[in-house]
């Protein structure tokens, strides 16, 4: 999970290594609390962290650009510089993945300086042992360590990491899972203001209730799930041909609000599952299809009693090695993914610069999909990964265009 923060020049400090000290000391502190992140993984199917402390590698760089140059030019794609030895996704070839060593660190940290004094704040966590939201939450306390450290001292026992016990199963994961299919993807932003959302969910309804089965109130995810997978599937169509290739939306649902008996927001690991949809034909790429299927898919784990329940569920699944393989094919070759955070805490990673002026998601992946608060609290930022040639065409599709 890659994740960096860009804030502009605060004034606060004579020097960046005075920043940067600061953040090394509150660094340290919040690893005391979220200490499997400074232990290691072993690099092939790691069934448990080993908690050794040896810590998180924090690298220091500096760039020659002021930062407002570098976010209006910079690409996706060019986020890689920002992170530690590359560690945007596995990738054999970069120099953060060799097999120096049979150990893996978690958690690695670059600060990144910018000429005009603004700074990037980027880590990245390994998705073996915890999500999204595990990232975030702990972004949010290490800057709230930050802050505490520069001023008075307060209790920070309420933004703690919740760690869920969980007997061990004798679980063992299949070796030979399919490789990611190899081609040249490429990440862009697109921005939905709230206003043009509001317009979208009032076509998806009108739609809906021509059909005799209207979409009541859709969420602003649920909106451009659907548009996004309709414009995402037409480009890959006209990629091909005009024919039209059999796919999916799968949908990640946070767990921690979700179960019978919720979870602390604040509680550690991967606490997600996977809504799966298949997009077989044309006449299934319909709002009543792919937002209604959602939401009956939803109200099926919002049955699900509690973190033992939902585990057990993932333990069977990974037992059952045929199924497995066959799941991450499905998600790896046909289908869209779609990662939604908008609801996360991101824009308040204040580390006592004031708030971050953009936060994003350094992926580029095949038919990968994250929303995002957009910087201003106005809308979605949705980060699409894409092939080339699909990003080529989703650009210039005056539907989705219409809501940006």
């Amino acid at each position: 999970m890659p994740v960096v923060a860009f804030y502009p020049c605060s004034g606060i400090y004579q020097s960046a290594n005075d920043k940067t000290l600061e953040l090394k000391k509150s660094l340290s502190h919040t690893l005391s609390q979220y200490y499997p992140y400074a232990g290691r993984l072993a690099r092939a199917f790691p069934t448990h962290v080993e908690c050794n402390d040896e810590g998180v590698e924090f690298t220091e760089a500096s760039n020659d650009s002021p930062l407002t140059d570098f976010l209006q030019h910079s690409k996706h794609e060019d986020l890689d510089q920002l992170f530690p030895d590359d560690l945007i996704w596995f990738n054999p070839n970069r120099k953060g993945h060799n097999n120096e060593n049979k150990f893996n660190k978690p958690l690695s940290i670059q600060v990144n300086h910018f000429s005009c004094g603004g700074v990037a704040v980027a880590a990245s966590l390994s998705h073996k042992i915890a999500d999204g939201s595990s990232l975030l939450n702990f972004m949010n306390h290490w800057a709230t360590v930050t802050r505490s450290l520069s001023g008075e001292p307060r209790d920070l026992s309420h933004i703690n990491p919740h760690f869920i016990p969980y007997q061990i199963r004798n679980v063992s994961l299949p070796r030979n899972l399919p490789d990611k299919p190899q081609g040249e993807y490429i990440a862009r932003s697109f921005m939905f203001p709230n206003s043009k959302i509001n317009d979208l969910k009032a076509k998806i309804t009108s739609l809906t209730k021509e059909s005799g089965e209207p979409i009541m109130n859709p969420t602003r995810v649920e909106a451009l799930t659907w548009l996004l997978h309709k414009c995402a599937v037409a480009a890959a169509s006209k990629t091909n041909s005009g024919i039209f290739k059999p796919t999916g939306v799968g949908q990640i649902m946070n767990l921690r609000d979700k179960l019978v008996e919720p979870l602390p927001e604040t509680s550690l690991g991967n606490l997600c599952l996977m809504m799966e949809v298949p997009t077989r034909n044309e006449s299934d790429l319909t709002p009543n299809n792919i937002i209604g299927e959602l939401r009956k898919k939803k109200n099926e784990f919002r049955r699900i009693r509690n973190t033992e329940t939902a585990l057990g569920m993932v333990a069977e699944m990974c037992s059952d090695h045929t199924a497995m393989f066959e799941t991450t094919r499905r998600l790896s070759e046909d289908y869209y993914v779609y990662s939604a955070m908008n609801r996360f805490p991101t824009y308040g990673i204040d580390f006592g610069w004031g708030k971050p002026i953009k936060v994003t998601i350094a992926w580029a992946l095949k038919n990968v999909i994250f929303m995002m608060d957009a910087p201003n609290g106005d809308g979605i930022d949705a980060i699409v990964s894409l092939e080339k040639q699909d990003m080529k065409i989703i650009q210039n599709d005056p539907e989705l265009l219409a809501f940006c």
